[in-house]
């Protein structure tokens, strides 16, 4: 009786031990993708011309694959241990579908179409509802499998701009097509910022209506308020963070390629350089096993204010660069 107890307990203790080791191995963040090389490999894969647009497509479709096919694969939905245990890749793994979703609402109103009233381009208005399924959904239609939808679409879309006798798929680079998307990804930063301070909590005064005396909302709102990030959720917003800033990182390198005479044009090549180089800092490799939240001066660091730092001035920096793009 005793030798069958030792038997379970150590298929328990087995079971555990490997379900640690793979959660382990599963939680470490993909790497960097160089965009621009893969954008050329694809092209000479495919026997298709390296267009505008060509690689900021590649990157939206790169990163995409990326979530579904790093170690562990989509992790957002499982329902299995050891992924159902794990919150800080799935959380990583939705900050980076934010940033996709953005971009690919962005293709397919702006990016692609030459003026509001042109049509259009129905491999991303079929794409771009595909990102949108709820990110932990797992029965029929899993998540998994309308991405994978998504990321055909586009990967049909750039063979469409590829091919010069289609005038039909286009991709325009242009400055306001650029802005547009730009204000939202600052909106995106702005936001995690904002969270990501409010691990120690602060006291912030309510300037929802400031600048415009005439200006009303629906509700009473108090002046003040005081905002703190639950304990509970201070590591999943530092690593969501991590995920859109990895994301954005990607789609501003393949921007800096296809919109580069626009770019320099406006002489802003230098100001998204220094937007990319604040979101490398964000990827640099966290050393302690878990997110610390000290106080702002205290012993013990604050990862979520180290984060916060970088994110915002990178924000600071992209509202600096929409500024330049609507000058004329």
């Amino acid at each position: 009786m005793n030798q069958h107890k030792g038997k379970i307990i150590a298929a328990i203790l087995a079971f555990l031990v490997v379900n640690y080791a793979v959660a382990v191995y599963w939680s470490f963040e993909p790497d960097h993708i160089d965009i621009k090389a893969i954008a050329t490999e694809q092209a000479a894969l495919k026997n298709e011309q390296l267009v505008v647009g060509y690689t900021t497509t590649t990157a939206l479709i790169e990163v995409m694959n990326t979530l579904l096919e790093k170690p562990g694969g989509y992790l957002s939905n499982d329902i299995m241990p050891p992924s159902v245990l794990m919150d800080n890749i799935p959380a990583w793994e939705y900050g980076a579908l934010e940033m996709s979703r953005d971009l690919a609402l962005s293709m397919r109103k702006d990016l692609s179409r030459s003026q509001s009233q042109s049509t259009e381009h129905p491999m991303l208005k079929q794409a771009q509802p595909q990102f949108n399924i709820n990110s932990d959904a797992w029965a029929w239609p899993s998540a998994e499998s309308e991405y994978r939808k998504g990321i055909n679409f586009l990967i049909q879309y750039r063979s469409d701009i590829a091919n010069r006798s289609n005038s039909n798929a286009q991709f325009y680079a242009r400055a306001d097509n650029l802005r547009g998307w730009l204000k939202e990804a600052e909106k995106r930063l702005g936001s995690l910022s904002q969270r990501l301070s409010a691990s120690v909590g602060q006291d912030r005064l309510n300037t929802d209506l400031a600048g415009d005396s005439a200006a009303k909302q629906a509700t009473f709102a108090p002046q003040t308020s005081q905002i703190k990030t639950s304990w509970w959720e201070i590591d999943d917003v530092f690593y969501e963070s991590r995920g859109a800033s990895w994301a954005l990182l990607h789609f501003l390198q393949a921007v800096e390629y296809d919109f580069a005479d626009v770019l320099e044009k406006k002489n802003a090549k230098i100001s998204l350089q220094q937007i990319i180089r604040e979101l490398e800092a964000t990827q640099d490799t966290v050393w302690s096993p878990l997110i610390l939240n000290g106080s702002g001066f205290g012993v013990v660091a604050n990862h979520s204010l180290v984060m916060a730092n970088y994110i915002s001035r990178a924000n600071a920096a992209l509202i600096e660069l929409t500024e330049l793009l609507a000058q004329g």
